[in-house]
């Protein structure tokens, strides 16, 4: 049994909400050639929300979603409804299985440069429909600077992504890999995630940028996301 499955609920460290935190869920899967990926993460800070999610394919335009000013649903937090953008992360069995799904128009980038910019765009409706099912324990995050806590776990996709005008994008026994994280002080932002660094990337990537000024510059590897060294 993991540390998590035996202490669930004892120590705070669970997986589900943490009230009164700054806190953060982040889904993400791709293909074992590296030429697909896909990103969904969701952080409740105070009484908004923000919501962000990319596919990214080798030789396509980016297609970038983002809504950083939507209430908290108290009811379920979970829900993220914006103006224009449902989406939601549900937890259908603790520490194994979530779906990820969204209905909303994606801004597509030919330069995914311009996702830390304006990021002007065409609006392209797009829906997830994920399944992300657990393949390992989870793995307790203990080196964060940002005084944050939590845990990562390996798990597979299964599930379609609608793109109007385009071939369905099919998901089967995708690698995949998912974040919890929270602060131990409401006060203190989060920061990156602690991933493995990609030198001289020239494949897939998906940048976000953050109100609070900070990145997320992701590009994909044969062994799923990394960060985009910035030098």
């Amino acid at each position: 049994m993991s540390y998590f499955a035996a202490h669930r609920g004892t120590g705070g460290l669970h997986d589900g909400r943490h009230p009164g935190s700054i806190e953060e869920w982040v889904f993400a899967a791709w293909t074992a050639d590296a030429r697909l990926g896909v990103v969904s993460g969701h952080r409740i800070v105070g009484r908004t929300a923000w919501y962000w999610a990319a596919l990214a394919r080798a030789g396509r335009p980016l297609l970038h979603i983002t809504d950083f000013d939507v209430p908290v649903r108290l009811a379920d937090p979970f829900i993220i409804k914006g103006e224009v953008m449902w989406a939601e992360h549900t937890r259908e069995a603790p520490m194994e299985q979530w779906t990820v799904a969204n209905e909303t128009y994606a801004v597509s980038l030919d330069d995914p440069e311009d996702a830390l910019g304006r990021g002007y765009g065409i609006p392209t409706p797009i829906a997830f429909d994920l399944e992300w099912y657990a393949t390992a324990a989870e793995q307790r995050l203990d080196a964060y600077p940002d005084m944050s806590t939590g845990y990562e776990q390996a798990g597979v996709v299964h599930g379609s992504i609608e793109i109007l005008n385009e071939p369905t994008v099919e998901l089967a026994e995708a690698p995949a890999r998912r974040w919890h994280r929270w602060t131990t002080d409401g006060e203190i932002p989060l920061g990156q995630l602690a991933l493995p660094i990609a030198v001289a990337h020239s494949g897939v990537r998906a940048p976000f940028r953050f109100p609070d000024g900070s990145e997320s510059d992701l590009v994909l590897t044969a062994d799923g996301w990394h960060r985009r060294a910035t030098s």
